[in-house]
């Protein structure tokens, strides 16, 4: 199996509290869901090589996301299960280029998160466009750390 940079569990502790932070401080000027992509793909790296312990960290960190954006908790951590255990399968089985799985992975969560989002508060264009910028910025970090 290949290494990568999620394998150090310095790395996902990093994760995990940069993301609370992060989103603790942005909380306050705007819509909290900064780097849900990267913890997202992080959550799913550590749960196919069996790190639970990692996993533990993250699961925090996404219920802490969910808490401060008002969704029923465990709903993201429900949404990157089946994100992981049915469409990153098929993702897997029907794109032959590995490194452009992530990607794929991150369209879909962000999908499922939009559709969450819109079923737990009201609809509007600044949603859209901050979901755009986060995938933005998250294929940039995906970029550079995989």
């Amino acid at each position: 199996m290949k290494r990568n940079i999620f394998d150090n569990i310095l790395t996902v502790v990093f994760v995990f509290f940069f993301t609370i932070i992060v989103n603790f401080i942005s909380s306050i000027y705007f819509n909290p869901i900064f780097l849900i992509g990267v913890l997202f793909l992080t959550f799913m790296h550590t749960i196919k090589r069996e790190y639970y312990y990692s996993a533990f960290f993250l699961t925090l960190a996404m219920l802490f996301l969910e808490l401060n954006n008002g969704f029923k908790p465990f709903s993201l951590l429900l949404l990157s299960f089946f994100v992981y255990a049915f469409i990153a399968s098929y993702i897997k089985r029907v794109v032959s280029f590995s490194q452009l799985n992530n990607y794929i992975y991150i369209l879909v969560f962000y999908f499922g998160f939009t559709i969450l989002y819109i079923m737990n508060n009201t609809y509007s264009y600044e949603l859209f466009f901050t979901i755009f910028i986060n995938i933005v910025i998250d294929f940039i970090i995906v970029g550079l750390m995989i």
